[in-house]
């Protein structure tokens, strides 16, 4: 693992435990505790973690990590997830995508697809987003219309909240609505760690015809501090297939179609 990916890799870990010590972080991460102890050093002095006695805890201006350094972890079933939930795009169609690393790459996956990018007088998908780092990416793309919310950016999430965002909710029909979450767990369903991007994202899901939360299986299990919504709100959970079957069933019981993406070999 080269450094980078694995500072991504600690910073998410930290972001998932808020605390980590030396030994443990090593152990997970498969280094040494001297490598370690450097790459908490050189990521204390970015001011993404406060170094402890033998650890590290996030930083107080840190509660949720920025987005460009989550990109690497994970990505395989993120990318598997991505692509599951790109197949239920159809040319035509308005796409919400909240925020977060797996829309992202579903983002990135429409905007590869060869027939979104097709020359026409007409757009062939248009995007609504709360997100601004998914907008600056698909800007560049013509045939991509983008519809950003507006409102508060957070400097963590490049999530824009408030009500100046669901005003322009408010005002529009979405067909399909991909909303990520930080926890997804199946009695609380899904959960973020801030209720104002909770509540922009519930909304977008509401606007929808069709609205799916997506999320790596690694979040299964996991309950943030403000809750989206589940069967109420979403009729489908894509996951990868790091999810047990057991826990997939919970997900149907409770009302959720749940659709398994698998990585594809050598990714």
């Amino acid at each position: 693992m080269k450094r980078h990916e694995r500072m991504n890799a600690l910073l998410e870990l930290l972001g998932d435990r808020g605390r980590v010590d030396v030994e443990e972080a090593a152990t997970a991460l498969e280094v040494s505790a001297a490598t370690m102890r450097r790459d908490m050093d050189a990521l204390a002095e970015q001011q993404l973690l406060t170094r402890t006695r033998g650890g590290a805890v996030l930083s107080s201006v840190a509660y949720d990590l920025p987005i460009r350094y989550k990109h690497a972890h994970r990505s395989e079933e993120k990318e598997a997830v991505a692509k599951a939930a790109a197949k239920l795009v159809e040319r035509g169609d308005v796409v919400g995508l909240s925020g977060g690393t797996t829309t992202t790459a579903i983002a990135r996956v429409l905007a590869t697809r060869p027939d979104f990018a097709e020359a026409g007088p007409q757009p062939h998908l248009t995007i609504v987003t709360n997100s601004l780092n998914i907008a600056n990416e698909l800007a560049v793309r013509p045939q991509i219309k983008i519809v950003l919310t507006g409102g508060v950016a957070h400097s963590r999430s490049f999530e824009l909240v408030g009500p100046f965002s669901e005003l322009v909710l408010q005002q529009i029909s979405i067909d399909i609505a991909f909303i990520g979450a930080n926890g997804m767990d199946p009695m609380m369903g899904a959960t973020v760690h801030d209720e104002a991007e909770a509540r922009v994202n519930r909304l977008m899901a509401e606007r929808a015809r069709r609205a799916v939360v997506v999320a790596d299986s690694s979040k299964i299990g996991e309950r943030c501090f403000a809750r989206v919504g589940d069967a109420d709100v979403f009729d489908t959970f894509i996951t990868d297939n790091g999810a047990k079957e057991a826990t997939r069933r919970e997900f149907a019981d409770r009302g959720l179609k749940v659709v398994t993406a698998r990585p594809s070999a050598g990714e």
